[in-house]
Protein backbone atom coordinates (compact mmCIF):
# COMPACT_ATOMS: atom_id res chain seq x y z
CA UNK A 1 0.00 0.00 0.00
CA UNK A 2 2.72 2.30 0.24
CA UNK A 3 3.33 2.63 -3.44
CA UNK A 4 0.36 4.69 -3.40
CA UNK A 5 0.50 6.70 -0.33
CA UNK A 6 1.94 10.34 -1.07
CA UNK A 7 2.51 11.94 2.64
CA UNK A 8 5.03 15.04 0.84
CA UNK A 9 8.29 13.14 0.88
CA UNK A 10 7.87 12.67 -1.93
CA UNK A 11 6.77 14.64 -5.43
CA UNK A 12 3.12 13.33 -7.09
CA UNK A 13 3.41 13.47 -10.67
CA UNK A 14 0.00 12.63 -11.89
CA UNK A 15 1.87 11.73 -15.31
CA UNK A 16 3.79 9.04 -14.04
CA UNK A 17 1.39 7.62 -11.50
CA UNK A 18 -0.73 4.74 -13.68
CA UNK A 19 -4.00 4.51 -13.49
CA UNK A 20 -4.43 0.78 -14.10
CA UNK A 21 -2.16 -2.18 -11.88
CA UNK A 22 -1.95 -5.81 -11.86
CA UNK A 23 -5.14 -6.85 -10.31
CA UNK A 24 -4.77 -8.28 -6.30
CA UNK A 25 -7.76 -11.15 -6.73
CA UNK A 26 -7.30 -13.88 -9.27
CA UNK A 27 -10.82 -14.18 -10.22
CA UNK A 28 -14.38 -13.00 -9.17
CA UNK A 29 -14.69 -15.18 -5.85
CA UNK A 30 -11.39 -14.33 -4.63
CA UNK A 31 -11.96 -10.69 -5.06
CA UNK A 32 -15.17 -11.23 -3.12
CA UNK A 33 -13.05 -13.40 -0.39
CA UNK A 34 -10.38 -10.52 0.30
CA UNK A 35 -13.43 -7.93 -0.08
CA UNK A 36 -15.01 -9.31 2.82
CA UNK A 37 -11.95 -10.77 5.14
CA UNK A 38 -11.14 -6.67 5.04
CA UNK A 39 -14.50 -5.87 5.68
CA UNK A 40 -14.97 -8.07 8.84
CA UNK A 41 -11.27 -6.62 10.12
CA UNK A 42 -12.55 -2.58 9.80
CA UNK A 43 -16.14 -4.40 11.52
CA UNK A 44 -13.77 -5.27 14.38
CA UNK A 45 -11.77 -2.48 14.27
CA UNK A 46 -14.57 0.26 14.31
CA UNK A 47 -16.21 -1.84 17.11
CA UNK A 48 -13.23 -1.12 19.14
CA UNK A 49 -12.59 2.31 18.11
CA UNK A 50 -16.48 3.43 19.66
CA UNK A 51 -16.16 1.19 22.72
CA UNK A 52 -13.03 2.86 23.09
CA UNK A 53 -14.82 6.59 22.34
CA UNK A 54 -11.23 8.10 22.10
CA UNK A 55 -10.83 8.32 17.93
CA UNK A 56 -13.15 9.14 15.04
CA UNK A 57 -11.97 9.03 11.09
CA UNK A 58 -12.70 10.94 8.76
CA UNK A 59 -12.56 9.37 4.77
CA UNK A 60 -12.55 11.22 2.02
CA UNK A 61 -13.43 10.47 -1.34
CA UNK A 62 -12.29 12.99 -4.19
CA UNK A 63 -12.64 11.81 -7.83
CA UNK A 64 -13.62 12.77 -11.80
CA UNK A 65 -17.18 11.97 -12.76
CA UNK A 66 -17.69 8.29 -12.61
CA UNK A 67 -14.40 7.83 -11.28
CA UNK A 68 -15.69 5.11 -8.80
CA UNK A 69 -16.41 6.95 -5.57
CA UNK A 70 -20.06 5.64 -4.90
CA UNK A 71 -19.59 2.10 -5.53
CA UNK A 72 -16.52 1.82 -3.64
CA UNK A 73 -17.86 3.34 -0.73
CA UNK A 74 -20.96 1.33 -1.15
CA UNK A 75 -18.84 -2.17 -1.52
CA UNK A 76 -15.18 -1.06 0.57
CA UNK A 77 -17.63 -0.09 3.83
CA UNK A 78 -20.40 -2.76 3.37
CA UNK A 79 -19.37 -4.01 6.87
CA UNK A 80 -18.87 -1.18 8.98
CA UNK A 81 -22.13 -1.08 11.52
CA UNK A 82 -24.36 1.69 10.13
CA UNK A 83 -25.15 2.97 13.20
CA UNK A 84 -21.76 3.70 13.61
CA UNK A 85 -21.19 5.36 10.32
CA UNK A 86 -21.64 8.94 9.17
CA UNK A 87 -21.91 9.52 5.30
CA UNK A 88 -22.14 13.23 3.29
CA UNK A 89 -22.44 14.13 -0.49
CA UNK A 90 -21.00 17.27 -1.48
CA UNK A 91 -22.65 19.05 -4.34
CA UNK A 92 -22.68 22.69 -5.60
CA UNK A 93 -22.63 25.26 -2.07
CA UNK A 94 -25.96 26.23 -1.45
CA UNK A 95 -27.02 29.94 -0.77
CA UNK A 96 -26.61 29.80 2.65
CA UNK A 97 -23.81 27.66 2.73
CA UNK A 98 -21.89 30.42 -0.03
CA UNK A 99 -22.61 32.98 3.06
CA UNK A 100 -20.27 31.22 5.25
CA UNK A 101 -16.50 30.65 5.24
CA UNK A 102 -15.84 27.52 2.39
CA UNK A 103 -14.86 25.24 5.37
CA UNK A 104 -18.39 26.07 7.06
CA UNK A 105 -20.44 23.40 5.68
CA UNK A 106 -18.10 20.80 5.84
CA UNK A 107 -17.51 21.26 10.09
CA UNK A 108 -21.02 20.45 10.20
CA UNK A 109 -21.09 17.03 8.99
CA UNK A 110 -17.76 15.85 10.73
CA UNK A 111 -17.96 12.31 12.72
CA UNK A 112 -17.94 11.84 16.35
CA UNK A 113 -15.31 9.89 18.34
CA UNK A 114 -16.20 6.51 17.73
CA UNK A 115 -17.70 6.59 14.63
CA UNK A 116 -16.15 6.96 10.81
CA UNK A 117 -17.31 9.77 8.45
CA UNK A 118 -16.97 9.70 4.82
CA UNK A 119 -17.33 12.64 2.55
CA UNK A 120 -18.24 11.84 -0.64
CA UNK A 121 -16.62 14.78 -2.92
CA UNK A 122 -15.19 17.15 -0.33
CA UNK A 123 -13.14 20.39 0.88
CA UNK A 124 -10.69 19.59 -1.65
CA UNK A 125 -13.47 20.77 -4.53
CA UNK A 126 -12.44 24.73 -3.28
CA UNK A 127 -8.95 24.22 -4.75
CA UNK A 128 -9.74 21.65 -7.63
CA UNK A 129 -13.04 23.09 -9.70
CA UNK A 130 -12.54 26.46 -8.02
CA UNK A 131 -9.21 26.41 -9.98
CA UNK A 132 -10.51 25.19 -13.15
CA UNK A 133 -13.57 28.27 -12.68
CA UNK A 134 -12.82 30.82 -10.64
CA UNK A 135 -15.42 32.71 -11.93
CA UNK A 136 -16.94 30.76 -9.52
CA UNK A 137 -15.51 33.05 -6.63
CA UNK A 138 -17.53 35.75 -7.20
CA UNK A 139 -20.25 33.79 -6.55
CA UNK A 140 -19.80 33.80 -2.71
CA UNK A 141 -19.86 36.64 -0.53
CA UNK A 142 -16.02 37.16 0.08
CA UNK A 143 -15.31 40.79 0.35
CA UNK A 144 -13.29 41.90 -3.17
CA UNK A 145 -10.26 43.62 -1.02
CA UNK A 146 -9.70 39.97 0.30
CA UNK A 147 -9.66 38.27 -2.86
CA UNK A 148 -5.68 38.18 -3.85
CA UNK A 149 -5.44 39.94 -7.28
CA UNK A 150 -3.39 36.94 -8.25
CA UNK A 151 -5.37 33.52 -8.14
CA UNK A 152 -2.02 31.37 -7.59
CA UNK A 153 -1.77 33.16 -4.11
CA UNK A 154 -5.37 32.77 -2.98
CA UNK A 155 -4.80 29.40 -4.03
CA UNK A 156 -1.72 29.11 -1.92
CA UNK A 157 -4.04 30.54 1.27
CA UNK A 158 -6.09 27.86 0.58
CA UNK A 159 -3.90 24.79 0.73
CA UNK A 160 -2.44 26.20 3.87
CA UNK A 161 -6.00 26.60 5.56
CA UNK A 162 -6.84 23.00 4.39
CA UNK A 163 -3.46 21.98 6.06
CA UNK A 164 -4.51 23.60 9.03
CA UNK A 165 -7.59 21.88 9.67
CA UNK A 166 -6.45 18.62 9.11
CA UNK A 167 -3.92 18.84 11.18
CA UNK A 168 -6.35 20.61 14.16
CA UNK A 169 -8.37 17.52 13.57
CA UNK A 170 -5.46 15.00 14.11
CA UNK A 171 -4.36 16.49 17.14
CA UNK A 172 -8.32 15.90 18.09
CA UNK A 173 -8.02 12.76 17.61
CA UNK A 174 -9.84 12.75 13.74
CA UNK A 175 -6.85 11.44 11.33
CA UNK A 176 -8.03 12.38 8.03
CA UNK A 177 -7.15 9.55 4.90
CA UNK A 178 -7.89 10.78 1.54
CA UNK A 179 -8.06 8.87 -1.42
CA UNK A 180 -7.81 10.27 -4.98
CA UNK A 181 -9.23 7.87 -7.49
CA UNK A 182 -7.37 8.08 -10.41
CA UNK A 183 -9.11 7.08 -14.12
CA UNK A 184 -8.16 7.99 -17.50
CA UNK A 185 -9.81 9.79 -19.45
CA UNK A 186 -10.45 7.11 -22.02
CA UNK A 187 -11.67 4.68 -18.96
CA UNK A 188 -14.20 7.71 -17.74
CA UNK A 189 -15.29 8.19 -21.11
CA UNK A 190 -16.64 4.46 -21.46
CA UNK A 191 -17.86 4.68 -18.37
CA UNK A 192 -20.06 7.69 -19.39
CA UNK A 193 -21.24 6.16 -22.49
CA UNK A 194 -22.24 2.92 -20.43
CA UNK A 195 -24.60 5.07 -18.49
CA UNK A 196 -25.95 7.27 -21.53
CA UNK A 197 -26.96 3.32 -22.51
CA UNK A 198 -28.22 2.36 -19.14
CA UNK A 199 -31.87 3.98 -19.37
CA UNK A 200 -31.84 3.67 -15.24
CA UNK A 201 -28.65 5.69 -15.23
CA UNK A 202 -29.12 7.96 -17.58
CA UNK A 203 -30.10 10.45 -15.18
CA UNK A 204 -26.61 10.81 -13.96
CA UNK A 205 -25.09 12.31 -16.60
CA UNK A 206 -25.82 15.89 -17.92
CA UNK A 207 -24.10 18.19 -20.50
CA UNK A 208 -22.24 19.45 -17.75
CA UNK A 209 -20.56 16.16 -17.40
CA UNK A 210 -19.54 17.06 -21.16
CA UNK A 211 -18.32 20.51 -20.80
CA UNK A 212 -15.87 19.38 -17.51
CA UNK A 213 -14.07 16.80 -19.53
CA UNK A 214 -13.16 19.65 -22.06
CA UNK A 215 -11.03 20.82 -19.30
CA UNK A 216 -8.67 17.38 -18.54
CA UNK A 217 -5.73 18.98 -18.54
CA UNK A 218 -6.44 21.55 -16.11
CA UNK A 219 -8.24 19.80 -13.53
CA UNK A 220 -4.94 16.91 -13.79
CA UNK A 221 -2.99 20.01 -13.30
CA UNK A 222 -4.78 21.02 -10.33
CA UNK A 223 -5.33 17.74 -8.70
CA UNK A 224 -1.11 17.29 -8.96
CA UNK A 225 -0.72 20.64 -7.19
CA UNK A 226 -3.33 19.92 -5.04
CA UNK A 227 -1.87 16.62 -3.53
CA UNK A 228 1.50 18.22 -3.77
CA UNK A 229 0.79 20.98 -1.43
CA UNK A 230 -1.45 19.37 0.90
CA UNK A 231 -0.28 15.64 1.38
CA UNK A 232 1.36 15.34 5.24
CA UNK A 233 2.33 13.19 7.48
CA UNK A 234 -0.50 12.55 9.27
CA UNK A 235 -2.97 13.43 6.57
CA UNK A 236 -1.32 11.68 3.48
CA UNK A 237 -3.19 10.75 0.11
CA UNK A 238 -3.64 7.47 -1.36
CA UNK A 239 -3.48 7.63 -5.10
CA UNK A 240 -5.93 5.02 -6.04
CA UNK A 241 -5.40 2.91 -9.97
CA UNK A 242 -9.09 3.25 -10.96
CA UNK A 243 -9.15 2.03 -14.36
CA UNK A 244 -10.31 -1.48 -12.43
CA UNK A 245 -12.89 -0.83 -10.58
CA UNK A 246 -12.35 -4.77 -8.23
CA UNK A 247 -8.58 -3.76 -7.66
CA UNK A 248 -9.64 -0.37 -6.45
CA UNK A 249 -12.05 -1.25 -4.16
CA UNK A 250 -9.52 -4.17 -2.98
CA UNK A 251 -6.59 -1.40 -2.01
CA UNK A 252 -8.92 0.95 -0.71
CA UNK A 253 -10.43 -1.17 1.81
CA UNK A 254 -6.48 -2.64 2.79
CA UNK A 255 -5.50 1.21 3.45
CA UNK A 256 -8.82 1.38 5.85
CA UNK A 257 -8.44 -1.62 7.49
CA UNK A 258 -4.53 -0.89 8.09
CA UNK A 259 -5.17 2.60 9.08
CA UNK A 260 -8.42 1.52 11.77
CA UNK A 261 -5.97 -1.09 13.09
CA UNK A 262 -3.04 1.35 13.40
CA UNK A 263 -5.16 3.27 15.70
CA UNK A 264 -4.16 3.21 19.69
CA UNK A 265 -7.49 1.84 20.63
CA UNK A 266 -8.98 -1.17 22.92
CA UNK A 267 -12.15 -2.30 24.76
CA UNK A 268 -12.72 -0.84 27.95
CA UNK A 269 -11.35 -2.64 31.04
CA UNK A 270 -13.82 -5.44 32.11
CA UNK A 271 -14.91 -6.83 35.62
CA UNK A 272 -15.77 -10.59 35.67
CA UNK A 273 -16.60 -9.87 39.15
CA UNK A 274 -19.36 -7.37 38.25
CA UNK A 275 -20.17 -9.32 35.14
CA UNK A 276 -21.05 -12.57 36.72
CA UNK A 277 -23.15 -10.33 39.23
CA UNK A 278 -25.32 -8.87 36.71
CA UNK A 279 -25.89 -12.27 34.93
CA UNK A 280 -26.82 -13.70 38.27
CA UNK A 281 -29.36 -10.70 38.46
CA UNK A 282 -30.48 -11.24 34.84
CA UNK A 283 -31.17 -15.02 35.75
CA UNK A 284 -33.00 -13.95 38.85
CA UNK A 285 -35.54 -11.82 36.82
CA UNK A 286 -36.32 -14.81 34.09
CA UNK A 287 -36.82 -16.81 36.38
CA UNK A 288 -39.37 -14.95 38.85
Amino acid sequence: MKNYRYDGTKPFKIADVPTLVEPLYADEADRARQLDELASRMDQAQNRMHADEHYGLLVLFQAMDAGGKDSSIRHVLKGVNPSRFRMAAFKKPSEEDLKHDFLWRFWQELPERGYVGVFNRTYYEEVLALRVHPERLREGYIPENLLPKDDKVLWKQRFTDIVHFEDYLFRNGFPTVKFYLHVSKEEQGKRLIARLRDSEKQWKFSENDLKEREHWSAYMQAYEDTINATATKHCPWYVIPSDDRANQQLIIAQILADMLESLPIRFPETDDKEAKKLIKAIEKQDAA
